[in-house]
């Protein structure tokens, strides 16, 4: 698996999760327990992790779509 997406913004991973969901991607969301034990101020960055195969595909809908993935 590799990382698509590191972000603090849970609006960016829901709508980059349902992005991937409608064309297919299979992705995991990452480091969400972490980010819960800091008590939810968000300064611990979550990650979306997709298949090695999917990884360029997924850049380019996350592109079109205007998610930065500049982390």
């Amino acid at each position: 698996m590799k990382a698509l997406l590191k972000t603090t913004d849970i609006t960016a991973i829901a709508f980059a999760k349902a992005l991937l969901s409608g064309e297919g991607i299979d992705c995991f969301e990452m480091d969400v327990n972490m980010s819960v034990l800091e008590g939810g101020i968000g300064i611990l960055p979550r990650r979306l992790m997709v298949r090695d195969k999917d990884h360029f595909i997924a850049q380019v809908i996350l592109r079109d779509n205007n998610i930065d993935m500049s982390g």
